[in-house]
């Protein structure tokens, strides 16, 4: 490869500005009977071309010597640094490139716009859950720390088509803007939309007058965390055992606990089956805790009687084996 090969020439460039250090020392020392420390210091001057004069007069084969030295040197240290930026703009053009190419292979994944506290939240979140994502974002620093990270990325404006069709948004199953200003929320949600007319998008709002405008530019859901987060404090104080049951199936924290939406797909072996034919509660022992149908309907807690149809939603609650399961007979027939 390119850069490796880059990086060959410039350890080769180093290895010979050492041996021209090492052989202007100790020549200095030969020729003119200096010590080690005046030899260094007068090679490292001269080969640097720094200027600031001879330690001691020099013999005219001191000064034949010399002359050689700065030649050698002089040209070594500008291949050196050539070798050295060309290696640094090769390095990022293959990040770029390798980059690229991950996200080329994603599919059905999401797209975070923005790596200020709440994108970088949204993606921890992910993240833990296992979920594939991109991150977008046009400041190098939050680049850098994505890449640190180990997250996918796309470096540039999320408000701009040729960014989000890099990130995949023809394939991407959702997005989320919490860019930091509304407009650029506003913007990347009407571009998204127009992009992908299926993906479902989740948009930030602080401004009271935000929320109406995203709902028009696209977005499925609009959070804002003000709001989220005054309503939080206010069940902590009131309902607290309620808010820690809640984190601890929401985030597994020490059980293997886990609340999942689960929707059932054409051709799955579990659709026309009621909830007690099904396998649901006797062998995966998975509480249905509501269902949502395609016309719109919400079912909250159903009886054992209820049938499970083709686009229902299953919002369940159980261990992380048996929902696993669970989505297998939700997705593909039992048998092949």
């Amino acid at each position: 490869m390119l850069y490796e090969r880059t990086l060959k020439q410039l350890r080769v460039a180093l290895a010979v500005l050492a041996l021209i250090i090492l052989v202007g020392t100790f020549g200095y020392m030969m020729l003119e009977q200096w010590g080690f420390l005046d030899s260094l210091y007068m090679t490292i001057i001269t080969i640097t071309t720094t200027g600031y004069g001879e330690v001691y007069p020099l013999s005219p084969i001191g000064r034949m010597f010399t002359i050689a030295l700065i030649i050698g040197g002089v040209g070594t240290i500008a291949y050196a640094g050539g070798r050295g930026a060309q290696l640094i703009i090769e390095n990022q053009l293959l990040r770029k490139r390798r980059m690229s190419k991950r996200v080329e292979k994603l599919k059905n994944h999401f797209i975070v716009c923005g790596f200020g506290r709440m994108g970088k939240q949204v993606c921890e979140e992910l993240s833990g859950a296992g979920a594939a994502f991109v991150v977008i974002d046009k400041d190098p620093d939050r680049i850098e720390e994505a890449t640190e990270l180990g997250y996918t990325f796309v470096a540039g404006d999320a408000t701009q088509d040729d960014i989000l069709e890099r990130a995949g948004v023809h394939r991407a199953r959702g997005l989320v803007a919490t860019l930091s200003s509304e407009a650029e929320n506003v913007f990347t949600t009407l571009s998204a939309r127009e992009l992908n007319p299926e993906i479902f998008i989740v948009a930030r709002a602080v401004e009271e007058g935000t929320e109406a405008k995203l709902y028009r530019a696209g977005a499925n859901r609009v959070v804002k965390p003000y709001e989220i987060g005054g309503a939080r404090i206010a069940q902590v104080l009131l309902r607290p055992g309620v808010v820690d049951f809640i984190d601890l199936v929401a985030r597994q924290r020490g059980i293997d606990l886990k609340l999942e939406e689960i929707q059932v797909h054409s051709g799955a072996p579990i659709i026309g089956k009621t909830l007690a034919q099904s396998p649901i509660r006797k062998d995966l022992n998975i509480i249905i805790v509501a269902i949502f149908r395609n016309d719109g309907t919400f079912i909250y807690n159903p009886f054992s009687n209820t049938e499970i149809r083709e686009g229902d939603r299953l919002i369940a609650i159980g261990s992380q084996k048996a929902l696993e399961e669970l989505n297998r007979l939700c997705l593909v027939p039992e048998y092949e």
